[in-house]
């Protein structure tokens, strides 16, 4: 019962002054090599310590895996332990729910805003917890309104990043 008592603790620490949503494209970026990887990884770290007070939906990870998998198409063992290595550490930052209410708005927001059903569920986050920042290198997120589109990323580090994909996803 002690135990219980601590994760709800957890938990509603977890849901207290948020600043901001992290979408699937920081945790892409920080769990492959590539230009970009040390300044998403110091930026995931900060989160992860709750220094950065952002909650990362878990089903970032999901996502993070397809677009490894079948876009980048990296190594399915190397990808499943990278990612699992960072989901083991059991972060208050991470955000375990997705509700049908959560599911129906971000459907609404998808349509009104002409974005993807994923991110119309980070829109929904961000005004469910009172935040207007979604972190994320997706600019297309800002057509959603009161929603601002941080990258922790430098654009120095994108556009190598960018460059980068470019002739990776060439050879693969």
């Amino acid at each position: 019962m002690k135990e219980s008592g601590i994760v709800m603790n957890m938990q509603r620490e977890n849901l207290e002054s948020i600043s901001g949503i992290v979408d699937v494209g920081i945790i892409v970026i920080s769990h492959f090599e590539n230009p970009a990887r040390l300044e998403a990884l110091v930026f995931l770290k900060k989160v992860l310590k709750r220094e950065i007070k952002a909650l990362i939906p878990v089903t970032t990870f999901l996502g993070a895996y397809y677009i490894m998998i079948n876009c980048l198409r990296l190594p399915r063992k190397e990808v499943k332990d990278s990612l699992i290595r960072t989901l083991e550490v059991k972060s208050p930052a991470f955000y375990e729910d997705v509700s049908v209410e959560d599911a129906i708005l971000a459907i609404d927001y998808a349509c009104i805003y002409n974005i993807e059903s994923w991110d119309g569920y980070l829109v929904s986050l961000a005004k469910r917890f009172g935040c207007n920042v979604i972190y994320s290198i997706d600019k297309k997120l800002s057509r959603a309104e009161g929603i601002v589109v941080i990258n922790p990323i430098s654009e120095e580090k994108m556009k190598k990043y960018h460059e980068f994909i470019k002739k990776f996803t060439r050879k693969n």
